[in-house]
C-alpha cells in the first residue's frame, strides 16, 4: 500500500468546509434507490476480502444498506447472498476469461444485484507488468473484452478504479451502469482524491452513470461531502473492520446506522430534505 494517496485523499476531505442553512430546515430522509432496490442509506460496504463477509453482509442487511464484496470463491458469495442482503460482487480481472464469465454467471444466477470489476488491480504498482493476486494471473482487459463482460452480465455492471473523465466516458461507451471512484487503498501512487475529481466527472457525464465513491470515507460527515459533490453512493471499509471482528453483524449495523445519522445531521443543517436536494454550493474549498 502506498500511504501517500491515502493521506492525500484524507487531507482533501478534511479541507472541505460546509456552510449552514438551518433556518426553516425540516427533518431529512437518507433513503435512496440503487440498482432497483430502496435502501435506508447511501452508505454501503466497500468490496472487502479475507474477512467475515457473511457477518458484514448480515450487518448491512440489518441497516438496510447495500453490500459490495471483493475476492472470494463462489461458495463464499453464495453464503453472503443467502443472508438476504443486496450484493454487488466485484470480480478480479483474471487472465482466464472463462473464470471471469463463470463468476459473472454464478453471481447473476444466485441473485446478485450487480457485478463489477476492479480493473486497476490488473497491473503492478512499480512496473507495467500484469499482476499476480493470490497466485492467479491478472490481465488489463481491452475495451472489447469489457464490453463483452458488461453484455454477458445482464445485470448492472460497475467499473471499480475509474478516476478520470476519460474513464467515465469509456465506461459509458461499453454500457456500464456506473463507476466506482477508487485508488484501491493507495494502489496508484499520488492518486487524485476521488472526492476532488468527483464534481468534474459528474459535470462531464451528467446522469449517464451512477457514481460510487470508495476510499477514505470514515464518517457520515465525509459521506455528506461526497454526496454533495455528485456521488450517488459511498463505500465504507476500514471503519467496519474492527467492529466486525469485535461484535460481528451487530458491529457493522451500528457503524452504518451511526454514519447514516451523521449524514442526516448534515442534511438537516444544510436544509437538504432528501439526497437529491443536497446543494453542492454548501461545500467550500
Amino acid at each position: 500500500m502506498n500511504e501517500d494517496s491515502v493521506k492525500i485523499a484524507r487531507d482533501y476531505l478534511d479541507s472541505l468546509m460546509v456552510e449552514s442553512r438551518i433556518i426553516g430546515a425540516g427533518r431529512p430522509t437518507s433513503k435512496v434507490e440503487f440498482c432497483g432496490v430502496e435502501f435506508d442509506t447511501p452508505i454501503m460496504t466497500a468490496a472487502l476480502s479475507h474477512i467475515d463477509l457473511v457477518g458484514m453482509a448480515e450487518g448491512a442487511k440489518r441497516a438496510n444498506a447495500a453490500v459490495s464484496i471483493g475476492m472470494g470463491d463462489n461458495d463464499e458469495l453464495k453464503a453472503v447472498l443467502d443472508t438476504g442482503a443486496h450484493v454487488m460482487k466485484i470480480i478480479k480481472p483474471y487472465r482466464d476469461k472463462d473464470e471471469i464469465l463463470s463468476r459473472i454467471k454464478f453471481a447473476r444466477k444466485n441473485g446478485a444485484m450487480a457485478v463489477g470489476m476492479d480493473v486497476e488491480h490488473s497491473v503492478n504498482v512499480d512496473d507495467e507488468k500484469d499482476s499476480v493476486v493470490l497466485g492467479k494471473e491478472m490481465k488489463l482487459p481491452t475495451m472489447a473484452e469489457l464490453k463483452e463482460y458488461v453484455e454477458y452480465a445482464g445485470i448492472p455492471f460497475f467499473i471499480k478504479g475509474a478516476l478520470s473523465v476519460q474513464d467515465a466516458y469509456r465506461a459509458i461507451e461499453i454500457g456500464c451502469a456506473g463507476i466506482i471512484l477508487s485508488h484501491h487503498n493507495g494502489l496508484m501512487r499520488c492518486a487524485v482524491p476521488p472526492v476532488k475529481i468527483l464534481p468534474i466527472i459528474r459535470e462531464a457525464i451528467g446522469d449517464d452513470l451512477k457514481i460510487i465513491v470508495d476510499g477514505g470515507i470514515e464518517s457520515g460527515f465525509d459521506a455528506f461531502k461526497a454526496l454533495a459533490l455528485g456521488a450517488d453512493m459511498v463505500c465504507v471499509g476500514k471503519k467496519l473492520m474492527d467492529p466486525l471482528k469485535a461484535s460481528g453483524a451487530e458491529g457493522v449495523r451500528e457503524v452504518i446506522e451511526k454514519m447514516s445519522g451523521q449524514l442526516r445531521a448534515m442534511m438537516l443543517r444544510t436544509d437538504s430534505p432528501n439526497l437529491k436536494s443536497i446543494d453542492p454550493t454548501v461545500i467550500w474549498t
